[in-house]
This record gives structure tokens, sequence and C-alpha cells, in this order.
């Protein structure tokens, strides 16, 4: 058996020669740190031509100086793009928690690293080795449901949906589970409605047109449609200046059966138009108690000969009092809060009108479940009558 032979660092050899250039000669140096003076100039000639290259460690190529920190960079720019890339396609998992994204690094395992997979979603690659040799229990199984279905009922909906309505949802589809429990996940998962927020009053009411009395005298309820009809205006702020939206809700099934979103606060621009609509969307039977708060819109002789017209009943609210309108006061707050305050710059007018038209015919009309209707949406309320 021949002798062994020995093994030096990258760091030695560089210190060596170093040290060697302040020796008389090669020997000298080469005695000092107890190696042949053969291999000390070999290394020697290796660091006048490569410099901070000359020893990578075993395996490794050779390169110049210059050459090397090229390398290294090239080297984290292909890194940065593959995390990028990683986070590109993995972030839509994070919350459906961590099953999902074990899930996304198994099947992408033969396109990504799987370290830097699990660094760059944010578990553990012992826990993600431990996930795949052993799948989760069945109660785990079942946690990791639920938090889905919440997760997705909370998105579907477009974040509108707070603990209450995401468990009515929930038992609506099929899956069992209580308010507290979708509440004890929202937290786990971070997932928080809008608070509310005050906005700007519209209402003119400083005026000498007759004031009809509170008729409605806050019975928000109906037993059937055309009954009751109610009716705001509130302002909508967009790019360098305000939209006005006009709505009136029939109390019967809380349907939103007129609308309209105007520059101005002109009768013609607000309640006539929202009117119109409403006409054409549900009959306007002789009787109809229309309210409204005490605004010039309402409260002027174009309006309230429409009304007289068609044989409705006028109310409005009390000075001062919002209590007294405060179905619509409620669409508003909700407007704002689900939709309005979740904007992170202000919309221009075309933007906003496709907003609006969204919330109210595509979600509050159709599929928003109402308190009000115990918790049904609107269509499914008329079709069980």
């Amino acid at each position: 058996m021949g002798p062994i032979q020995k093994k030096y660092t990258s760091d030695f050899k560089k210190n060596a020669v170093l040290l060697s250039y302040g020796k008389k000669s090669v020997n000298e140096a080469a005695k000092e740190l107890d190696i042949t003076p053969k291999l000390l100039s070999k290394w020697r000639v290796t660091y006048q031509q490569y410099k901070e290259g000359s020893f990578p460690g075993k395996g490794k190529k050779r390169v110049y100086y210059d050459d090397l920190k090229i390398f290294e960079l090239e080297k984290k720019l292909v890194e940065s793009k593959l995390r990028l890339n990683i986070l590109k396609e993995g972030i839509k998992f994070k919350h459906e928690g961590k099953k999902a994204i074990y899930n996304f690094i198994n099947q992408n395992k033969k396109k990504y690293p799987i370290t830097i997979m699990c660094n760059v979603l944010g578990v553990s690659t012992s826990m993600y080795n431990l996930r795949i040799q052993h799948p989760l229990s069945k109660r785990e199984i079942q946690l990791n449901q639920f938090k889905e279905a919440i997760t997705s009922i909370f998105y579907e909906f477009k974040q509108y949906k707070g603990c209450v309505l995401i468990a009515r949802e929930l038992n609506k589809r099929g899956l069992q589970i209580s308010e507290d429990q979708v509440t004890f996940f929202m937290n786990q998962l971070g997932l928080k409605r809008k608070v509310k927020r005050k906005y700007k009053v519209t209402t003119d009411s400083k005026h000498n047109l007759y004031i009809p009395p509170n008729i409605l005298n806050r019975n928000f309820t109906a037993v059937k449609p055309s009954q009751v009809w109610v009716s705001d205006i509130t302002y909508l702020q967009i790019d360098k200046r305000f939209l006005y939206l006009t709505v009136i809700i029939d109390l019967y099934d809380r349907k939103i059966v007129g609308w309209n979103i105007s520059s101005g606060l002109s009768t013609n621009t607000t309640i006539l138009p929202a009117w119109k609509m409403a006409g054409n969307n549900r009959q306007i039977k002789e009787g109809l108690l229309f309210h409204s708060d005490r605004g010039t819109q309402y409260a002027n002789k174009i309006f309230s000969s429409i009304l007289k017209e068609n044989n409705c009943i006028q109310s409005m609210s009390r000075k001062g009092n919002s209590v007294d309108n405060a179905v619509a006061e409620s669409f508003f707050n909700s407007l704002k809060r689900e939709l309005i305050k979740k904007q992170t710059r202000l919309l221009s007018p075309k933007e906003m009108r496709a907003e609006i038209f969204d919330y109210i015919e595509n979600w509050y009309n159709k599929k928003r479940r109402h308190s009000s209707l115990n918790y049904k949406t609107i269509e499914e309320f008329n079709q069980e009558i």
C-alpha cells in the first residue's frame, strides 16, 4: 500500500503561494509549509495564470478571475429568474394551504429543484418529503377540505362574503360547517372583509318644496312585488371628479329594480332614468308606496307629478334621519365596502360604470345572499314563491 496523498484546501494553496512571495526562495517557503518545492512551484505557476480563479475546488473548472465574476453574476441571474417563475406559478396555491403547495412541488419536481421551490413558497423541505412519503390523516384531509372550500367561496365572490354568509353558502352546497368554524379558519388563512367607511351626503333638503309625511315609518317589509319601493343617491369618487349612483329597491325581495349613474345631481339625470328602468323591469302597480329622503330630486314637481300619474303614494324620511331609509343606506354601505374600497386606484368613468353594472346585475341581484331573505339569493327567494 502506497503512501497516503495529502489533500490541501483552496485557501491553503492560495495562502501558500502568497507566503512564498515573501520568502527568499521557494525551497524556504516549502520547508516552512511542510510541502515539496515542486508542488509549491506548480501552485505558483497556476496562480500567476488564473489569480483568484486558480483553486476553485475539486471537480470545478479553473477560470480567469474576471470570467469567474461574470459566471457568478450569470448564475445568480438564472437562479433569480427560476425563483420568479416558481413564485408566479405557485403563489396562487399559498391561499389554499400547505397541502396544495406540496402537491404543486411534487408535480413540478422534474421542472424545478425541490429545495428552491420549498424556499420560495415558504415550506420546509423535510416536511415536504414527510408529506409525500406519509399522506395526510383523514382529519387533516377534512380540515384542508374546509380551508380549500372557504378560500374558494371567499375569492369566488370577490372577497364580499364574511363568515356568516360563507357558512350559509357552504351549507347550501352540502358541506356542513358552522359559522364559528368558518371564523376560525378565515383567521388562520388571513381572509378578512373590508371594514365600512363613511361617505359624503348627496341630499339637498334645504328647499321650500312640499315634503310628504313618512308613511313608510321604518316598516321595511312587503308581501308582494311593487308594493313598496325605496330610493336613494350616493356619490362615487372617480379620477378627478365624482359620479352619482341612484337606485330603486323593491322591499319585497330587495332587488335593485332601477338604477342610473350620472355626472350631475339633477332630477333628469338621477331619479328619472332610474324610474324608467324600474318600470321596464317590474310593473308599477296602483298604490305603490315610493319612499326616499327629502332631496330636491324627489321633492320637485316633475317627479311628484310622475308618481301621481301612476297612482303611487309618496313618502319621505324625517329631516336628518337616515335610519328612515335604512334599506337604501345599507345597500350603499355594502357597495362601498365590497366594491369601492377594494379599488387600489381611482377608476375612470368608463371603468366605474362597468364595475357598478357587474356588482348590481351579476352579483347583488343574482348571487349575493341577503339576511332579510333568510340568506337566500333574490332568484332563490322568488323561485320558492
